[in-house]
């Protein structure tokens, strides 16, 4: 400090010259300064409450072992953008991960290769031979009913980068034909979280292929409303008998209905007919905006339950118990049974939809009952078929719980990671397993210590400033 104010006696700042020459000298510090901080590449400080601009420890621990180069080519973005400075900070986890932003004319190569037109955006995730490109729509999806735009960057890049590192990329198959759910219609949010997961997905006409294909690492049905055919039947068994997994999710029944195909299906897990009938709740904290039909069930810990075993858990509306034989003919079976979701001890199941009440009835059954469980049935030393099961399948749905709260079942509390671990459970990729960042809300919520390096940065460097500039007047006044 002493040195400062003897150059500014010697009247270096009086002199008009030499204080622009002062001025471009900490003009051109600065420059240099943010240039090698650019250089660096620093992870930004991250002040959302969900971390949107930084990877989460689920995306580290998934890349970290990649042991082939990948390249990232961001086609005409900038390096302010925000899902550049993101994607910048794979190179920190895994230096074999390299970004790169070109464009059109740079790289004329790329944009032929991957039909990328000039003067428009494109993300290219290459490995090898293998290949992924992005849109700029691939990053956001949107909630219809909440009119939010939902940030999944991270998401579909961390599955870009897996699936092109990855030789086996399992595909998973929806069986279309028999249920009004459908991915095309009402479980679009289903469709896109999974195309953020390293799988392949489909949907099957059993009547049109005839069998099961050899590729399906999973096959998904949702709630039948009329019996299977025999050729579609036949064409299941033969699935299972050779190992393959199923994912069931089924409604409940206003009324009974005739299915021997699909009951037969069912019995090969030790699974009986679903009964025609509804859980309903009696204890409000176990139910969501006081409706007795939508409720919250507890969580069993289980391989594919334990991300989310002590969160919030999940929501189900009109439910189903799931009807099992008792544990001796299980084994006879040689089928292992793994609980993952029941309903309360304080719920009842009603058959009668006649009753005007939502009190427990006489009429009513109490228990607590199974809402999801896990079946490995054993077909040979060698051989399992898993079969993961769930009395609901609004959970998984678009369908919003009532006018007043809009949003879709998919997205209340932890429903997407119970079914999207289940799918990832029976793919056999049992390490990414975990729970989604999901939201695109931002919010302000800095850490004590990130509060005061902001505030430094906020208010300590202009009062410094400040005071720097009453000396100098100070001195340039008792020069006078």
């Amino acid at each position: 400090m002493k040195k400062f104010i003897d150059i500014i006696k010697k009247k270096w700042l009086i002199s008009g010259t030499k204080t622009i020459v002062m001025i471009a000298i900490l003009v051109a510090i600065f420059v240099l300064l943010n240039t090698g901080l650019q250089k660096l590449d620093l992870t930004p400080i991250d002040l959302t409450t969900e971390k949107l601009n930084s990877l989460t420890d689920t995306s580290k621990e998934k890349l970290q072992n990649i042991d082939k180069d990948v390249n990232i080519y961001f086609v005409g973005y900038t390096e302010d953008d925000q899902a550049v400075d993101l994607v910048k900070q794979y190179k920190n986890v895994n230096d074999k991960i390299n970004v790169e932003l070109v464009d059109t004319a740079q790289r004329p190569d790329l944009a032929q290769k991957y039909g990328i037109e000039s003067e428009s955006q494109g993300i290219i995730v290459e490995c090898g031979d293998n290949s992924r490109v992005l849109t700029v729509d691939d990053l956001y999806t949107y909630d219809n009913t909440t009119y939010e735009e939902i940030d999944i960057t991270e998401e579909k890049m961390t599955s870009s980068i897996l699936t092109v590192a990855t030789e086996d990329v399992p595909t998973v198959y929806f069986l279309n034909g028999y249920s009004n759910f459908s991915l095309e219609n009402n479980m679009t949010s289903l469709y896109t979280y999974l195309g953020n997961e390293v799988m392949n997905v489909e949907t099957l006409d059993l009547l049109v292929t005839g069998e099961v294909p050899e590729d399906c690492k999973t096959l998904i049905i949702t709630t039948p409303n009329a019996d299977f055919d025999d050729l579609t039947t036949s064409a299941i068994e033969d699935y299972i008998s050779n190992g393959g997994n199923i994912l069931w999710f089924n409604g409940a029944y206003a009324e009974e209905k005739d299915m021997p195909n699909v009951a037969s299906i069912l019995e090969l897990y030790g699974v009986q007919p679903f009964s025609t009938g509804i859980i309903l709740e009696t204890e409000e904290s176990n139910m969501i905006l006081n409706s007795p039909d939508t409720i919250i069930p507890e969580i069993q810990y289980a391989k594919i339950t334990e991300d989310i075993f002590s969160a919030q858990g999940a929501v189900l509306t009109s439910a189903t118990k799931i009807n099992l034989v008792d544990d001796d003919e299980l084994e006879e079976l040689g089928i292992g049974k793994t609980d993952l979701i029941k309903a309360t001890d304080t719920s009842f199941f009603r058959t009668d939809f006649t009753i005007d009440s939502l009190e427990e009835t006489d009429a009513d059954e109490e228990g607590e009952f199974i809402l999801g469980t896990l079946l490995d049935k054993e077909i040979d030393e060698d051989t399992h078929s898993k079969l993961v099961i769930y009395g609901e399948n609004y959970f998984i749905s678009d369908y919003a719980i009532n006018q007043s709260y809009a949003t879709p079942f998919f997205y209340i509390y932890n429903n997407k990671d119970l079914a999207i671990n289940s799918m990832v459970y029976l793919t056999d990729r049992e390490q990414d397993i975990t729970i989604r960042k999901t939201t695109g809300t931002v919010t302000y919520t800095a850490t004590e210590e990130e509060d005061k390096i902001i505030k430094a940065i906020i208010f300590t460097v202009p009062v410094f400033i400040i005071l720097i500039g009453i000396v100098v007047w100070i001195i340039r006044g008792r020069k006078k």
